[in-house]
């Protein structure tokens, strides 16, 4: 075949695609859009608690809902699945490719009472950086398919301490529509808390479209700070979960709360639909000095005074102080 042949071929088949209609505009409902949420807060403060019972609330309700673990202590899934261990992400990835074969769903994804779960993990100790492993895994989700997902919710349980870019992913490159976090009534977590309200401010100023829906507070003992810094930022309580003897017990003992029939079952309920209907804001940050003035002077600062050191206090003597050698010009 001739190049001319091989050119008119072409234009031939170019021109029958193009004679090809168009599928009509579809006039049937809009498909309802999958609610991509992070939740941050500081390492111990009940995010895995807080989503293990939310997501089983929502499930019972009827929602397709999806709980991915994003902290490397890999303990999201842990009290969802009675206490056992779920095979991480990356750590599979690494098997699986050793051994030449390719990564399944069934591999990572596990379910329980219509609840689907799974998690991104990190490397060991000293072996890596966790950021990064975040990151490795949300590209191994997507070659998986995950934007091809049909959830109605995909909740993301991220490690609020750490401000890398990896763990600040969610929110810097529009993976989710809004972030939700989680602190108590005390300094630590509401710090973690405000520095998540900061990175969120920062990213919508250069153009990002994430905002925090809100605050779940855990381990409320009613002294107010966490419910004074939602209204100083700018965001509402989606719920407050008492510091509560039961729900310790049955949370140490990787006991699911949040269901219809418990006791509980109305706080995770009202939770579910505050979580669904919350829109997303832009907070306020605090500074450093109005988040402590939500705590009373005798918790934080005492009254303590500032006392500059001087040379002498740090070398343990009077110090000479000695001529610089550099050279100064006269200006004219």
């Amino acid at each position: 075949m001739t190049d001319s042949m091989v050119l008119d071929d072409v234009a031939r088949r170019l021109r029958e695609e193009a004679a090809i209609e168009p599928d009509a505009p579809s006039t049937g409902p809009v498909k309802k859009e999958t609610q991509i949420i992070a939740i941050y807060g500081k390492g111990g403060i009940g995010k895995s608690f807080t989503l293990a019972n939310l997501s089983y609330m929502m499930a019972q309700q009827g929602k397709k809902v999806l709980l991915i673990g994003c902290d490397p202590k890999s303990d999201t899934t842990s009290l969802l699945f009675g206490g056992r261990a779920c095979p991480t992400i990356i750590e599979t990835s690494a098997k699986k490719k050793l051994a030449g074969d390719e990564v399944r769903i069934g591999d990572v994804c596990f379910k329980r009472d219509g609840v689907f779960a799974m998690e991104l993990g990190g490397p060991e100790v000293g072996r890596g950086c966790g950021g990064r492993g975040i990151i490795h895994g949300f590209e191994l989700l997507e070659k998986l398919g995950f934007h091809e997902w049909g959830f109605d919710y995909v909740l993301l349980d991220f490690l609020g301490d750490v401000v890398c870019g990896g763990f600040g992913l969610p929110i810097a490159r529009d993976m989710c529509q809004k972030v939700i976090v989680v602190g108590s009534n005390d300094l630590q977590s509401l710090y973690v808390a405000n520095n998540v309200c900061s990175a969120v401010e920062y990213f919508r100023k250069l153009g990002g479209n994430v905002g925090v829906a809100g605050m779940v507070i855990n381990k409320d003992d009613h002294t107010g700070e966490a419910q004074a810094f939602a209204k100083a930022v700018g965001i509402p309580v989606l719920a407050a979960i008492p510091a509560d003897e039961d729900i310790r017990r049955k949370s140490a003992n990787y006991e699911i709360i949040g269901t219809p029939d418990s006791v509980w079952g109305s706080l995770f309920s009202d939770l579910a639909e505050n979580v669904g209907l919350a829109p997303p804001v832009r907070p306020t940050p605090l500074t450093q000095d109005d988040l402590l003035g939500l705590f009373k002077g005798e918790v934080v600062g005492r009254n303590v005074v500032l006392d500059p050191a001087t040379i002498e206090d740090m070398c343990g003597r009077s110090v000479i102080e000695k001529p610089s050698l550099e050279v100064v010009y006269d200006t004219v």
